[in-house]
């Protein structure tokens, strides 16, 4: 089974995930360390990440789990699953305070640092969600066959 988590920041994908991980025994993947190499602080190119993915997906099994990139739209099609995580601005703005009081005082780990630009940052990538969700929506629309989408 290869799943495929998406949503915005603060939305329980990386939660959701591990669960699921542990549940069937299914190695698990975040978009974002596949897109930045958190090693040597860079972003990986789009044909680097594609390697990424062409390795990920030579399992029979796999979770990814992430904010969905347009240069990624293709884990739609690879995924036998998809999970869409469609929680409402209250709940995800909440998420993202505790997880950062959480990080700033190393109750949880974090690959990026807990800071207050970043904490601004899920602000608006959080709100610029809201404001494009339509097209996630249409994109979305061509795939419900296979799609879950949880409020």
């Amino acid at each position: 089974m290869k799943i495929l988590i998406i949503g915005t920041v603060g939305t329980g994908k990386t939660t959701l995930a591990k669960k699921l991980s542990k549940q069937y025994n299914i190695k698990y993947y975040e978009i974002d360390s596949i897109v930045h190499d958190d090693n040597n602080k860079i972003k990986r190119t789009s044909k680097q990440q594609d390697e990424i993915i062409e390795k990920i997906n030579n399992n029979v099994n796999w979770i990814i789990e992430g904010v969905l990139r347009k240069n990624l739209y293709y884990l739609l099609e690879l995924a036998d699953k998809i999970i869409y995580l469609d929680i409402s601005k209250k709940v995800r703005n909440r998420r993202i305070l505790i997880r950062y009081i959480k990080q700033k005082l190393g109750l949880e780990q974090a690959n990026y640092v807990p800071s207050l630009n970043m904490l601004k940052n899920m602000y608006k990538w959080s709100e610029k969600y809201d404001k494009n969700k339509h097209e996630i929506m249409q994109t979305l629309d061509k795939y419900k066959d296979k799609i879950e989408i949880i409020k």
